[in-house]
């Protein structure tokens, strides 16, 4: 692990606006200057930490946390309304997969836009195709408009585009499913692959495996941070919030 810093964010805050009735938002449009039509709905309050090159670093939380926005402000898919944030270096985001999609497009040509997305020059995404294609096991579909996908074929395509763009940080929401169980083996072991050798920032339920893989954990709750520090103590904590002390120690000790 560097002591480069590679992610810094600095008292970070998000809130959403959100409009009691239907014609708030026109009134907000017209008359916003003199008066404000909706409230702030925080899902994120005063979010401060750093990753530094090589390291893994989980996110955990309940449902709602916060957890997801957070990744999106990282990734720059949406900006804070507080706060800094700073990355450095190319980052494969592997939530929101397949944003930029088009769906009259082959997959073939939504990887060349993939891969731009993720700052690919296009000799490097063409020279790249054939293992995308293999990693994504879609067969001929991979030459067929995307609105001839299912759900998890798409996904499939954006995380191979995702495997491939030789990012220096992932960035990985387990939210979204990849496909069946034997490509999502496929999924784990290139995660894994990549910790040996890149920074990671992953959102997960699952703390067996943050626990395996994670350097550090961050606990988000109800959008500020509730803890940070090594996998093992932050997970016995969150663990005993939800469970309670007995069912902690007893996971703990398995």
């Amino acid at each position: 692990m560097s002591s480069d810093l590679v992610i810094s964010c600095d008292s970070v805050g998000k809130a959403f606006q959100l409009y009691l009735r239907r014609n708030d938002q026109l009134m907000q449009a017209i008359f916003g200057h003199w008066k404000q039509y909706y409230h702030h709905h925080w899902v994120l309050r005063n979010v401060s930490f750093r990753v530094h090159r090589g390291e893994t670093v989980g996110i955990i939380g309940r449902n709602g946390a916060g957890k997801t926005t957070l990744l999106q402000i990282i990734c720059g898919i949406t900006k804070p309304t507080q706060g800094s944030v700073k990355v450095t270096g190319r980052v494969a985001p592997i939530l929101a997969l397949g944003a930029g999609f088009d769906l009259e497009l082959t997959g073939r040509e939504n990887a060349l836009i993939g891969g731009a997305i993720l700052g690919m020059r296009r000799s490097e995404v063409e020279s790249r195709l054939d293992a995308i294609a293999s990693f994504a096991d879609i067969g001929d579909f991979f030459y067929q408009p995307l609105k001839m996908y299912s759900t998890g074929m798409a996904a499939r395509l954006a995380f191979a585009i995702c495997a491939h763009a030789d990012a220096d940080i992932l960035i990985v929401d387990e939210a979204l499913s990849v496909g069946d169980a034997a490509f999502g083996a496929k999924c784990d072991a290139f995660i894994r692959d990549f910790a040996r050798r890149g920074t990671i920032l992953v959102v997960s339920h699952d703390l067996e495996v943050l626990a395996t893989i994670c350097d550090r954990v961050i606990w988000i709750d109800d959008g500020e941070v509730r803890d940070l520090g090594s996998s093992d103590n932050v997970i016995a904590g969150y663990r005993e919030a939800l469970e309670g002390p007995a069912a902690a120690a007893q996971a703990a000790t398995a």
